[in-house]
């Protein structure tokens, strides 16, 4: 699973807690079964030990009650139980005070709001900072934008061809009924760079199509 790019957060803030500095998203959107990452970065005054402690707790929409679901002193400990169970990931580094974790396959059950707590003795904290979560299916606009810009990167440089290759072909149109009326002969030079200047028209206009062909097989494999 990719991670979501619209996961990221919207409104970041700081928190000041006893000796302890925050770093949470107040928002986070993602899209159903793709990774969402939650960030909590933190900043202590005491040096890491192993006494220093991390949980994330999940509180559903409209609910007052919180569940654990990762607890780390030292190791990790996601969860065994629960909806979050096997979905929950460390990707954090306390000793870069980062303290974020991930969930893998996320569904629309997931909304809510994710509390994360350090502990860092001496440095403690009563207010725990929060992010609530918003997860959502990938619209029709959203993949339907994508087919088109996909569709634009390979037809427009054939069409180009196409219209340079036309233009060329009205202008040499238009210069050859103009020496018809006037009752132009064409000398041998002219001849020879006709002759050259079809050959090359001709030639153009295989690689036009060549070029189409191979932008259309790579449309082909696209899906």
């Amino acid at each position: 699973m990719q991670q979501s790019g619209a996961a990221g957060g919207r409104g970041c803030a700081l928190f000041p807690l006893l000796g302890i500095l925050f770093f949470q998203d107040a928002h986070v959107r993602g899209y159903v079964g793709e990774r969402i990452k939650l960030k909590c970065a933190f900043k202590s005054t005491s040096s890491v030990t192993d006494r220093l402690t991390i949980d994330w707790t999940y509180r559903p929409p409209g609910s007052s009650r919180a569940e654990s679901i990762f607890h780390y002193q030292s190791f990790q400990y996601p969860t065994t139980a629960g909806t979050f169970r096997d979905r929950i990931s460390w990707v954090g580094d306390v000793y870069r005070g980062d303290a974020s974790i991930s969930i893998s396959n996320p569904t629309l059950k997931d909304n809510g709001t994710f509390s994360c707590a350090v502990k860092n003795p001496p440095d403690v904290h009563h207010n725990i900072p929060a992010t609530e979560l918003t997860v959502t299916e990938r619209g029709f606009g959203t993949m339907l934008s994508s087919v088109a810009l996909l569709s634009i990167l390979v037809f427009l440089p054939s069409a180009v061809v196409v219209i340079l290759l036309l233009v060329r072909m009205a202008r040499k149109s238009a210069g050859l009924k103009k020496r018809s009326k006037s009752g132009y002969k064409k000398s041998s030079i002219e001849v020879s760079d006709d002759t050259d200047q079809e050959e090359g028209d001709d030639c153009m206009a295989r690689l036009c199509v060549r070029c189409a062909e191979c932008l259309d097989s790579d449309y082909e494999e696209t899906y």
